[in-house]
């Protein structure tokens, strides 16, 4: 029997009961690429406690690739700016374990995946800094739309704003789609973030756009690094398409065992 790849995913640290209902939504997205990751016949590892300690950096050098998921803001002195108002869920711990687990994946050449706040973090990691409060634009990139009176929360229900992104041809990330683009390079996705991608760091380069110019993904295209700002976990697409870009993935995993 062929080995079954085992994918390292930072647990979730706040709080799924507070005030804010972006964060137990976070944690439904958690549990959703859980079980995405178990669908393609890869095991789940979720990665916690103390980012740093040995055992750790260790546990992501046997792995076979890593995902980082969403969740609330990372810290803006990380990239040299102050909070605004709109930050939200900003927790040290979980700064310090996602940024540990990826620093190790990039250390031990392990495939990485960053999904929406992952994203972000590993721009920030290489160098990048965020916008911390996109403005309104053409493309409305999360639910409830800016303007209403939610604005400042997500809803309870996990709801998300839909839009076209543009993949680049010959990228990784268009290679997690294939099967999507037969008459394009056009895919429509999940969107639920107030914060983008403002300078691109070093070493990383856009693959995907929205609309307005939004950065919607990276790669680092000397090793297996990818990142899209959307969320392919979300529940609505078929059980198909929600599958598609896990499957990619682990494959890509899988090739590198």
């Amino acid at each position: 029997m062929a080995a079954i790849p085992r994918i390292g995913i930072p647990v979730r640290l706040s709080n799924p009961e507070g005030a804010d209902a972006r964060v137990g939504k976070a944690h439904r997205m958690f549990s959703a690429i859980v079980d995405l990751v178990r669908d393609v016949e890869a095991e789940p590892v979720p990665l916690g406690g103390p980012a740093d300690n040995g055992q750790l950096q260790a546990t992501v050098k046997g792995l076979d690739g890593v995902l980082l998921p969403g969740g609330g803001d990372l810290n803006p002195r990380l990239y040299g700016q102050e909070p605004v108002e709109t930050c939200y869920d900003v927790n040290p711990k979980q700064d310090e374990l996602d940024l540990a687990v990826a620093r190790a994946a990039l250390g031990s050449d392990v495939p990485l995946l960053g999904i929406c706040r992952g994203h972000q973090l590993v721009n920030v990691l290489y160098g990048g800094t965020l916008i911390q409060d996109i403005p309104q634009s053409s493309v409305v990139h999360r639910s409830p739309p800016p303007g209403s009176p939610a604005a400042g929360m997500q809803a309870t229900k996990d709801t998300w704003a839909w839009h076209d992104v543009e993949l680049s041809a010959g990228s990784r990330m268009a290679g997690l789609y294939k099967r999507r683009l037969d008459s394009g390079l056009t895919v429509t996705v999940a969107s639920g973030h107030h914060q983008a991608v403002d300078d691109v760091g070093p070493g990383l380069v856009v693959t995907a756009v929205a609309d307005d110019g939004t950065v919607e993904a990276l790669e680092d295209p000397e090793r297996w690094v990818v990142t899209m700002q959307w969320h392919p976990e979300a529940a609505q697409p078929s059980a198909a398409q929600r599958v598609e870009p896990f499957a990619a993935f682990v494959d890509a995993c899988r090739e590198r065992m």
